[in-house]
């Protein structure tokens, strides 16, 4: 089982010194991903922080698919849960997210 690592920030700043952090610890950004409710705010953190976006091959095809047709905050969660976050924890992440906080999920 991977070493996954969750942290919750109030914003980019601080995403970006625990991303710097992972990386000094050895963690590669490929397996770095970084999770905000708002869309927008999530594709601008995720392109200044040079973390990974969730693709196919995290998410699979049909959870891509099915994204479309759920809401953002299930979108968050089983984006979460397809990197081995476990549900319970991704419903905490996903509370945190509402409140507008930034996740960073590491493995």
């Amino acid at each position: 089982m991977m070493n996954l690592k969750t942290y919750v920030v109030e914003n980019g700043v601080q995403a970006t010194e625990i991303i710097e952090r992972l990386e000094g610890e050895g963690c590669q950004k490929d397996h770095i991903y970084l999770f905000a409710h708002d869309s927008d705010r999530s594709k601008h953190l995720t392109e200044n922080t040079d973390t990974r976006h969730i693709g196919l091959k995290e998410e699979g095809v049909f959870d891509k698919v099915a994204n479309v047709f759920r809401s953002r905050g299930d979108e968050l969660r089983e984006r979460m849960t397809s990197l081995g976050v476990s549900q319970e924890k991704a419903n905490e992440l996903e509370r945190e997210l509402d409140e507008g906080r930034v996740v960073i999920v590491a493995h």
